[in-house]
Order: C-alpha cells, then structure tokens, then sequence
C-alpha cells in the first residue's frame, strides 16, 4: 500500500501540479486525482494523513457532486481531514461541506502562505488528536497555565486541549459565561505558542460602533474621515507575527460580520481611505458568552462567519462546576489584592470556605472576585468568616429575594429595568462597572438601555 501525507482532488491540472508543488517544497508528500471515482479508488488502494478536495468537477457546476464526495469520504474514512477549495462566491457551498465534516475551506485563488499554514495545522491537529489527557502537575510541567488557577476535571480538559493545540495556527473559538475567564484562556494559548514572542492583540468587539469597525481593524491614512489626523494602523497590522483576540464576537453586526469574514478568509485588508491592500500574517482567537449555533439559527450570526471561527472550540466551564477549585482561586485572588492594595495577610476560615462553595455564583469567577475585595476591605479583618461573608453580601444586593413581589406583579421587563437602574445608581453610571455586575457586554447594556428608553 502506498502512503503520502495529501490527497488532491481536483479536475483543473493547473490547481493540482501548482498545489503538489507547493506540497514538495514544504517537505509534503502528495498524489493527485481529477474526479470522486479515481479519488475513492485511490482511498481504496493507498493511505493518506489529509485531503484537499475542490466542491466543483466538470460535469457538476452546482457542488453536489463534491458535496457527495466528502459524504462518502467521512463515512468510509471519517479520521481523515478534508480541506475544502471553492471560490469566494460560493462560499455556502463550503459551508455545507463544513456540516458534512470538513476541517476547514480555501478560497481560490488562495495564497499559498496561508494555504500552507492551513495543511500544516490540520496535519498538527489530526496528528495531536489521539494524545491522552494530563493530570494538572504534568501539564505545569511542559506549559505556562500559571494565571489558571484549578484543577477541576472540567478545567483540566481545557487545559488538556490548549496543550494539543497551542502550538499549531488553528483558529479557536471560546465559548462560555460571563466572568469564567474566557480572556485567560486566549492568553495561555498565546503564550504557549509559537507566536508567544509577538504582540497579542485583544479588541472588545462588542465595545466598537459599527461606523468604527473598519477603522478600528483595519486603521486609516490621514483625511479618510474628519477625525483622521494622521495615519493610524488597524488591530488587524498591529497583530502581524502575532495573535488577534476577537472578544465578544456575538455582538457583531451583520454587516461587520461580512467584512471580519473577508479579512479571516485571506489575511487581505484595506485601511479606510486607502488604495493599497495590506496583509497580516495572525492567528485568531475569539470569544462569546453567547449561543452562536442559535444566533445563526435565527439569522442573527452569519453560518460561513461562524464556521470559520468554529474550528476547534473550547467550553469554559462555570464557576458552579468546579467548586472544588473554590478554595485555590481565592486563595489567589486574596494574594493579589493584598499586593494591589497594600494590605497585611488576609486568612479564610473554614466555614467562610464552606460559604464561598455553597454560592451560586451567577457571575462566575469575576463575582467570586469582587465578593472577596468587597468584603476584605469593608471588613479590615485580618480572618474572614462565614459571617463576614454574609454581611456584605447582603448590604451589596440591590433588593434581597424576600423582598421581591409575588410572581405576577412584575414582568420580566420590570425586573430588567429595576436590575439595570439600580446598578446605575449603585455604579454611579459606570457602564463599564454595570454592564460586568449585570453579566452584560457593553453592547447588550447600550441596547437594554435603548429598548428601556432609560437615561444615562
């Protein structure tokens, strides 16, 4: 049996010879094949780490064959990773063979850069795949997790999958809650990998206007607007060798969404007010405490958007499932406020423990850490219990649960508008400080302020 690290499957000689050779100059052995029934045959006869298939073949314009192909594909050899080429118009196309299993899409023409960046990731992550989880000692060992505090069984399986991933160019795309600490998670990636000696970029897309987008990714030469009084380069340029985080990518609007897609697919972009066309050679990561799968379902998010981003995904799990880790975390946090705030040591008891684990904590680690500065510096106690804990944890709720009105005498939208008007008055109209206390983004708290005809 034959072996070769690629299999090309495509009908024009010219894609196939320029893509072996690119293969051969990285060192990548590859055959080719011009239509479904030679490739499945060569499947047949020969091993192979990966695939770069076309969705369009001659006698079929309309990608149902190359959809059929790739069926066939993850169903016979469903190990093996297929990288899809179709042109930049049919990029729905991609996205179908995405549902059907795909690794990730090239448009055509495709720089040869990035294509072989593409090939070399998915081979990495095809290859790292099969590597069994680590215990917390083992992953210190090799990698810098050291601003994640725990080692829950759900955490461990993050870190596990950063370890796998780390070191590739593989896009991830961040899921979870407010306040899990989804912003750590893109920094350990960053750090532990090959481009940790570079700038980690981090833009709060969810905090930029849409007249902004452009100028905030991708910069502007000077008079492009009134404003624009010098030249000034986008996230995008500033995060070249490096890293791009994308947080709050949910709360992008449709037509950002399109002009994020573009720049993802070819690394290509224009500063506003500008002719020439810049690249930026990066790897995205991106993060949401939002349901993007539901989003798309409701035409809210765009599909071929979300499943350039969705390539590896990774679930940070909630504070309410890794309570074990309770007692490490403020542990921690309590080291960093005695350095921030110059204060003696500060000790928990027993019980204040016991207390901490018994919460809720609908916000996660964020409110386990203003729970802990809150009470440390309005109880000047050198040994918090239980006690302590309680005291101001009630003195700091806006109404407690006994207070509340009988179910029925107000609606979800009086309940809004008395949650987000009472933060304000708590927070003295920091809506950076209300949007965090409400588990909101910048944006969500801008559009409930708006809905709620509330003034700031």
């Amino acid at each position: 049996m034959t072996a070769v690290d690629v299999l090309i499957i495509d009908d024009d000689p010219s894609v196939t010879a320029s893509l072996a050779l690119l293969c051969k100059k990285a060192g990548i052995t590859s055959a080719s094949c011009a239509d479904p029934r030679s490739a499945l045959a060569f499947l047949e006869e020969s091993a192979t780490e990966l695939i770069i298939q076309d969705m369009n073949f001659t006698r079929e314009t309309s990608g149902d064959e190359g959809l059929a192909l790739i069926r066939q594909i993850k169903q016979r050899w469903p190990s093996i990773p297929v990288i899809l080429m179709t042109a930049w118009g049919s990029i729905d196309l991609a996205v179908e063979g995405m549902k059907e299993g795909a690794a990730d899409f090239v448009t055509k023409p495709w720089d040869n850069q990035r294509l072989l960046q593409v090939v070399q990731t998915t081979l990495a992550l095809a290859n790292n795949s099969a590597q069994p989880s680590l215990d917390r000692e083992s992953l210190d060992e090799v990698f810098d997790f050291s601003s994640i505090i725990g080692q829950a069984p759900s955490l461990l399986s993050v870190l596990t999958a950063i370890s796998r991933i780390a070191k590739t160019n593989a896009g991830v795309l961040v899921l979870g809650e407010s306040g899990t600490g989804k912003e750590l998670i893109a920094d350990a990636i960053h750090a532990n990998s090959d481009r940790a000696n570079k700038p980690l970029i981090k833009v709060n897309l969810g905090a930029i206007p849409s007249s902004l987008f452009e100028s905030e990714l991708f910069g502007h030469v000077k008079g492009a607007f009134t404003d624009a009084k010098r030249d000034r380069k986008g996230r995008i340029e500033e995060a070249n060798g490096g890293t791009l985080f994308l947080d709050e990518v949910g709360e992008l609007d449709k037509v950002s969404q399109v002009k994020l897609l573009r720049v993802l697919q070819d690394r290509r972009f224009q500063p506003v007010g500008s002719d020439k066309t810049l690249t930026s050679d990066f790897r995205v990561i991106a993060a949401t405490n939002r349901d993007l799968a539901e989003q798309v379902e409701r035409g809210e998010f765009r599909e071929d958007l979300y499943y350039r981003l969705n390539l590896i995904s990774l679930q940070v799990p909630p504070l309410s499932e890794r309570k074990t880790d309770i007692p490490a975390i403020a542990a921690h946090h309590l080291r960093e406020l005695r350095e921030t705030h110059q204060l003696p040591e500060v000790e928990l008891t027993a019980k204040a423990l016991s207390w901490l684990q018994a919460q809720t904590w609908a916000g996660n680690i964020r409110q386990l850490k203003h729970t802990l500065e809150r009470t440390v510096l309005l109880s000047a106690k050198a040994l918090l219990d239980a006690e302590d804990f309680e005291s101001f944890a009630m003195q700091s709720s806006p109404r407690r649960q006994a207070d509340w009105p009988p179910v029925g005498q107000l609606t979800l939208n009086d309940v809004e508008v008395l949650m987000i008007t009472r933060a304000l008055k708590q927070y003295n109209n920091n809506l950076t400080r209300v949007a965090q206390e409400l588990g909101l983004s910048r944006a969500a708290l801008y559009r409930r302020l708006e809905k709620h005809e509330i003034e700031v």
